[in-house]
């Protein structure tokens, strides 16, 4: 079975629960989790597992709990008091669908079930305490305060001022970055990696964390939305400072690409088979969609 298909195998299973008063929850949480996407993040978990000499399937967990943070995030993202955003993947948003109260509690209970999966008595019958332990803390710390959502704060604050590039890079590296290096570290960490390899994985993470942003908001102004799947010009709609808009598209491909060389340079201190990594961070450089 090939692991994407692993992956979307186990991230229906742990949704599978219905039956309850309270189905609807569980309808809006599928429905953005199986709403598509690249997987990006869970993918990244297993490769990094497998690059450190562990099985995939003992990183399951860890990589689909990464996916129900990551998909929380959208469904927030997407909210009036957020983005505003009716669209997302192709689909209308999901309080487009289930309401706004609805698509909130969904969002949040995703993010509980990410620490569920990851701490539960069946993942910790494969995998060590002390190990599944440190890759949720990993999770937690870089999609909290001092990550992702403080990432999200700072983007909001910005909203109607100048940021300059110091600002920007900063809310990149943390709403957007800070949730790939977790995926990155928790797949090296189930695999009881040194710290010379968590330190090349953060190194890696970082960079093209950094450089899927920066692609991110140069397709945000030259893509469509049929391309995108969600609307285009919403950074300039919402009046948020770009590095798009402070150096031009053509400036900041050269950044992605810049990043990409030293995300791909930073795998050298791992032995076995760094293909898959080094292809993946050239695709997400050239990406249009």
């Amino acid at each position: 079975m090939s692991t994407s298909k692993m992956i979307e195998n186990a991230l229906e299973q742990y949704l599978l629960k219905k039956g309850t008063l309270y189905d609807v929850l569980w309808e809006s949480m599928r429905y953005s989790v199986g709403a598509g996407g690249k997987r990006v993040r869970p993918m990244l978990t297993l490769e990094f597992a497998r690059l450190c000499g562990e099985d995939y399937e003992l990183a399951i967990p860890f990589a689909c709990a990464v996916e129900f943070i990551h998909t929380y995030s959208l469904i927030h993202d997407d909210l009036p008091c957020m983005d505003d955003d009716d669209m997302r993947r192709g689909k209308p948003s999901n309080h487009i669908v289930f309401g706004e109260d609805t698509a909130l509690l969904a969002g949040d209970a995703l993010q509980s079930l990410a620490f569920e999966v990851m701490l539960s008595s069946d993942t910790l019958s494969k995998v060590s305490a002390d190990r599944a332990a440190q890759a949720a803390f990993t999770l937690a710390k870089f999609c909290g305060a001092d990550g992702m959502v403080g990432g999200q704060v700072i983007d909001l604050q910005y909203e109607d001022k100048n940021a300059d590039e110091n600002v920007i890079s900063t809310m990149h590296l943390l709403k957007t970055g800070a949730l790939i290096k977790a995926a990155c570290l928790m797949g090296c960490i189930v695999a009881g990696a040194d710290e010379a390899k968590l330190k090349a994985c953060e190194e890696y993470a970082e960079c093209i964390g950094l450089a899927f942003q920066l692609i991110d908001d140069v397709l945000d102004v030259t893509s469509t939305t049929d391309q995108l799947g969600k609307p285009v010009n919403s950074d300039v709609e919402n009046n948020k400072s770009t590095l798009v808009s402070l150096f031009g598209v053509e400036e900041c491909i050269k950044r992605a690409e810049a990043l990409t060389d030293k995300a791909i340079n930073a795998l050298d201190v791992f032995e076995g088979d760094t293909t898959y990594l080094k292809d993946f961070a050239l695709k997400l450089s050239k990406r249009r969609n």
